[in-house]
């Protein structure tokens, strides 16, 4: 199984989120709920579905994410849709907030996880990474 690369992407894949997950426990945070504020960090004014994609899960699991999001006050949502029925979804401050410390945990998982890594390896295995993806989408 060592030399099947399928099996070695699982295994990290396991071990990253295990990681993941115990680092963001002690914030009352989910990889979903980070992956959700980290996406409308970068792209605010995501839809549900938008937001489902990219955290990798169903429309009706992020609803409920972003319904308890938004009675954190962690998010906010138009209370009209702009176009069609999509409410597009925003940060608020106490969220950019929890964002920052959980991106600052996820950090020091990442570090640690390329700490074996030489010098010039982190760039490189995030190329041949992004090259594996992109043959796979096609």
């Amino acid at each position: 199984m060592s030399t099947s690369l399928g099996y070695l992407l699982k295994e990290a894949a396991s071990a990253l989120r295990s990681e993941m997950e115990a680092a963001l426990r002690p914030l009352d945070m989910t990889i979903t709920h980070y992956s959700c504020l980290e996406l409308l960090a970068q792209r605010p004014g995501l839809t549900n579905s938008e937001l489902a994609r990219g955290a990798f899960v169903s429309r009706q699991a992020m609803n409920v994410l972003l319904q308890s999001l938004e009675s954190d006050g962690l998010v906010s949502r138009a209370e009209t849709p702009t176009t069609g029925r999509a409410l597009p979804t925003r940060l608020t401050a106490s969220g950019k907030q929890q964002l920052a410390s959980a991106s600052a945990a996820v950090r020091s998982v990442e570090d640690r996880m390329r700490s074996r890594l030489a010098p010039g390896d982190d760039e490189q295995l995030t190329r041949l990474l992004s090259s594996c993806i992109a043959a796979l989408k096609g």
